[in-house]
């Protein structure tokens, strides 16, 4: 029992010196640093001392898990050289400066600035967007609604007839898209579809009715078409200088066609060349300009001029002097200009005069971009064209730009060669590799009850590879 007792005592004993230790020590140890009061969280922001007056506050929007701030537009009277933040954030927590300069460059209507909450030795960083209040222009492409019948898994089925290289010619409207299928030869399967039905998925050819005596002559009877300004345009594909090249009109689909042209290319072709592998229309509201033929070879040009929609005459021909465009070639007018994008396969994207004088090559875009055309819609300008997959190396895609900066297409042009600026679309038609590649692009503005641009209608199709549509809303201002 004593021996017991004393073991007792000493683990009391022990466990006394032990307790008094840490009590002793407590005080001297390390310990994590207390921080509690170091935080930088931004819990509300407020941009003050906004507009002529400087009256006006605006709330910010944090978005704490992607570090950004968004305000309301801001009136473009403000000054920006002095803008000014109220912050509620963690105790002690402020500003890296109390106030800030920024400098919007011409043209641009965004800024995103970097604001820094210091709570040494505790910083913490927040993107915030700065958005003037300006008038916009142009088109959303971010509230772009495509209509794909292309080979892209994402659509619809691609259109049938777009196998086997039967489908070289398409055309475009606001209310048709035109399928020139040129198979069989001797009865040319060329028909319409509406744009309504196919926008709730519904395909319903509509057959252009023929002329009487029929679509004949060519090497193949139907092969090349456009639309425009609700006008149907079909031409034959002449293989040589005795061999028929003929243009069919339509303003009907279900009535008989128009022969507008009958001819062969020997009175002014000074060898024989092959035309109507493709056609570029270029017409004004009345119906007036041009149409142009650009040969196999994609180096001459026949040139027929267009009065009143159906009334051709005086063909011309030239031989460019200018490397070879491709089979596909395109002579599309820039809007409210006397000039020229001469392109195809093989060829850079060139602006031109009327007779393919070159008056810039720009280096933006793939060499393959194939019927490029300049859009002018809602006070914005774009170009577009469609990749060719002529070999292994190159994939099909529909491309649109914005060449809006700049008081001339050549100006804007040099711009976006010399920037860094990518396309505002790039969409895949998935089309296969083929050394044929026909491929058109067009185009249809929407107006609304003022007559002013609603809607932007956008088209592309390549051969095997079908055709898509996208319909764009113009930009509308807001705060969202």
């Amino acid at each position: 029992m004593k021996i017991v007792n004393k073991i007792l005592k000493r683990i009391i004993g022990l466990s006394a010196l032990f307790a008094f230790i840490l009590t002793s020590c407590k005080d001297d140890l390390p310990r994590a640093l207390d921080s509690s009061d170091k935080l930088t969280t931004l819990e509300s922001i407020r941009l003050v001392g906004v507009g002529a007056d400087k009256n006006v506050e605006l709330q910010g929007v944090i978005n704490h898990d992607k570090k950004e701030i968004s305000f309301p537009r801001i009136d473009p009277e403000t000054d920006f050289h002095d803008l000014r933040f109220e912050i509620q954030a963690s105790s002690g927590a402020k500003l890296e400066k109390d106030a800030y300069e920024v400098v919007f460059q011409e043209g641009e209507s965004e800024r995103t600035i970097v604001l820094k909450v210091v709570n040494t030795p505790r910083t913490n960083e927040y993107f915030a967007k700065l958005r003037l209040k300006v008038p916009v222009f142009g088109a959303d492409f971010g509230r772009a609604i495509t209509y794909d019948y292309s080979n892209n898994p994402a659509g619809n089925p691609k259109y049938a007839s777009f196998t086997g290289g039967l489908v070289r010619g398409t055309g475009f409207s606001g209310e048709y898209v035109l399928v020139v299928d040129r198979n069989p030869a001797t009865d040319a399967n060329v028909h319409v579809l509406k744009v309504s039905d196919l926008k709730n998925n519904i395909i319903s050819p509509i057959k252009l009715v023929h002329p009487t005596g029929g679509i004949t002559g060519g090497t193949f009877v139907a092969h090349s078409g456009a639309i425009v300004n609700g006008h149907i345009y079909v031409a034959s594909l002449s293989g040589g200088n005795t061999s028929p090249l003929k243009i069919y009109h339509w303003t009907d689909p279900t009535k008989p066609a128009d022969v507008i042209l009958n001819t062969t290319t020997a009175a002014f072709t000074p060898a024989s060349y092959r035309f109507g592998d493709n056609m570029s229309i270029n017409l004004d509201n009345s119906g007036n300009g041009d149409i142009y033929f650009i040969d196999n070879g994609g180096l001459r040009i026949l040139k027929y001029k267009v009065t009143g929609y159906t009334t051709i005459s005086d063909p011309t021909f030239f031989l460019t002097n200018l490397a070879s465009v491709g089979s596909w070639g395109s002579f599309n007018k820039v809007p409210s200009s006397n000039q020229y994008i001469f392109t195809g396969h093989d060829a850079v994207v060139r602006l031109v005069g009327e007779q393919a004088n070159v008056i810039y090559a720009a280096t933006k875009y793939p060499t393959r971009l194939s019927d490029v055309r300049v859009v002018e819609f809602n006070g914005e300008r774009y170009i577009m064209g469609v990749t060719a997959a002529r070999t292994g190396q190159e994939g099909t895609a529909f491309q649109v730009y914005d060449v809006t900066r700049g008081s001339t297409i050549e100006e804007a042009l040099r711009i976006l060669d010399a920037s860094s600026d990518g396309p505002l679309l790039s969409y895949s038609l998935d089309g296969p590799v083929n050394i044929n590649p026909a491929s058109q692009t067009g185009w249809h503005v929407v107006k609304d009850s003022e007559g002013k641009d609603e809607k932007l209608l956008i088209y592309v199709s390549t051969l095997d590879a079908g055709f898509t549509f996208f319909e764009l809303p113009k930009k509308v201002a807001s705060d969202d």
